[in-house]
């Protein structure tokens, strides 16, 4: 899929109505989408509860909390993207805290190009993480398809008197007969025992 065929969900929490206008004109609706602002650390942690987010952005200071805490937690237990905006002269000392848990930093004031720029470094993060969600769903896949075929071998070797070898090999030609995956094959010898052992 192409960048511009995906959407990427985005938190802001921001105070300030001036740069919450201005990243409203910046977000197209055709790339980022829901776009939910809040004024507060409070409320954008209320709002991470209820919903996973893509992208954090946080314009520091809010009238609760720098945002500091909020922006590590979420970098180290989640895989949403946190930029965070920072006052110029604390920026340095901000960035040394924040940059080795993986949050990205702006100064402040800042400018439309570098927030873009902001913005396509996050959606690079955000791929990077996609790629790694789904090569360990296929290894959680995997997993457990070996598992339910385990199960299905030790079924078939209690109910038929089979070895391991030929209960396995059983169920690879049946998968292969049937034009179906073992994990298929391992479902069905699974209930078709499971029941023979219940009405028994």
């Amino acid at each position: 899929m192409n960048l511009k065929e995906r959407n990427y969900s985005i938190l802001i929490a921001s105070s300030s109505n001036a740069l919450n206008d201005a990243l409203k004109l910046l977000l197209s609706d055709s790339i980022y989408d829901p776009v939910h602002i809040v004024p507060s650390i409070s409320k954008a942690k209320l709002a991470m509860t209820e919903r996973a987010y893509d992208f954090l952005i946080i314009n520091s200071p809010l009238p609760d909390e720098q945002g500091i805490n909020l922006s590590i937690d979420t970098c180290t237990t989640k895989n949403t993207i946190v930029l965070l905006l920072v006052k110029s002269e604390v920026h340095d000392e901000i960035y040394n805290k924040v940059a080795p848990h993986g949050v990205f930093t702006l100064p402040k004031p800042t400018s439309r190009n570098t927030i873009e720029r902001g913005l396509a470094w996050m959606i690079s993060a955000r791929e990077r993480f996609r790629h790694f969600d789904k090569k360990n769903m296929s290894i959680e896949q995997k997993m457990e398809e070996i598992r339910l075929v385990n199960r299905a071998k030790w079924m078939l070797i209690s109910h038929k008197n089979l070895s391991e070898p030929d209960a396995h090999r059983l169920i690879e030609k049946m998968a292969m007969d049937r034009c179906v995956s073992r994990r298929d094959v391992a479902d069905a010898i699974i209930k078709e025992y499971h029941q023979f052992t219940n009405n028994v």
